[in-house]
């Protein structure tokens, strides 16, 4: 069962959280939930090397009925690094999801993913469609999908990057004072506020002697191996039964951090969810517009709950009818 540890309060202006934390086989997937016991479940998925954090600003403005749980993926936050010799990867992601619900007892649910979350948003709801009611991607097409000659070239470099990483005798973590890490993480991640800078340093710093060092495992910046064809992805997305919102920045992921051989696929996935009669909007902003400014974004997301999930009631079996 889930162990509720204390209430917190973040650096936005979000009302009480609950901290949560899931045990899992190498320790623990820790997280936060807003909003009653008993609202209808949404599970939130941050970006790769954030944090829930990423969710401070936006939770607060979408509907209160909702039960918001995100949790700090695998090797992110103040959830555990996965053991030594483990690659981090989609699918693990996705296992991990699973045993967080099962954890949570929730039988379906909705998911809120941002970039790298909305792609593990994307594969739980094709892999596990009967369990997923609605899913919203921000600034995530839910599949990044890889042209099949360049896998061989992908995988061996992940591999060889582990391997020498393993190797490598062990290096103290470079220590730095709170303002530093701030500017450190703004240098790395252009598109983030100040602000926003704050809200995911909550969760992505450790104290130690002399200062602070990040929290996240060095791993997650090796290439991830496990690659699927747009082929692959589109079959994947074509298995998917919950409602998708697709919300895109129009400064966002595909013009400052998708490779240019990724991008000849935007397009295609972005069809197959319109020919499902999924839902693609594009709103002004960075990649994390839904962090620095969540007015924009919140109206959307909040209007496609209602309409997807609130307007619905939960019967017995687990499933839904409209009200």
């Amino acid at each position: 069962m889930t162990r509720i540890l204390k209430n917190v309060r973040s650096l936005s202006t979000a009302p009480m959280t609950q901290t949560v934390s899931v045990p899992v086989p190498w320790g623990e997937i820790r997280g936060k939930a807003w909003g009653p016991d008993h609202g209808r479940p949404v599970l939130c998925l941050h970006g790769w090397a954030d944090n829930c954090g990423t969710f401070n600003t936006l939770i607060p403005l979408l509907p209160k009925e909702c039960r918001y749980v995100a949790v700090d993926l695998a090797g992110h936050g103040l959830s555990s690094h996965r053991p030594p010799g483990v690659f981090y990867s989609f699918p693990s992601y996705v296992a991990d999801i699973q045993r967080v619900v099962d954890t949570l007892r929730w039988r379906r649910f909705s998911i809120l993913g941002h970039s790298m979350g909305g792609n593990i948003a994307g594969m739980f709801s094709a892999l596990f469609p009967e369990m997923v009611e609605a899913c919203v991607m921000l600034d995530s097409y839910g599949f990044l999908p890889t042209d099949p000659k360049d896998l061989p070239k992908i995988m061996r470099q992940g591999m060889d990057d582990m391997l020498r990483f393993e190797k490598e005798p062990e290096k103290s973590e470079r220590v730095y004072t709170n303002e530093k890490a701030v500017e450190r993480l703004l240098a790395a991640n252009p598109t983030l506020s100040e602000t926003s800078a704050c809200n995911l340093l909550e969760r992505g710093l450790v104290q130690v002697e002399g200062g602070v060092v990040f929290s996240r495992d060095f791993r997650i910046n090796l290439k991830n191996i496990a690659r699927i064809s747009l082929e692959q992805s589109l079959e994947l997305l074509s298995g998917i039964q919950a409602a998708v919102l697709v919300v895109l920045a129009d400064e966002g992921f595909e013009k400052i951090f998708a490779e240019p051989d990724q991008k000849k696929f935007t397009s295609k996935l972005l069809q197959g969810y319109r020919h499902k009669n999924h839902s693609v909007v594009t709103v002004p902003g960075g990649h994390h517009v839904h962090l620095n400014n969540p007015e924009v974004v919140a109206p959307l997301v909040s209007e496609f709950l209602h309409s997807k999930v609130l307007s619905s009631t939960v019967r017995a079996d687990g499933l839904t009818t409209k009200l």
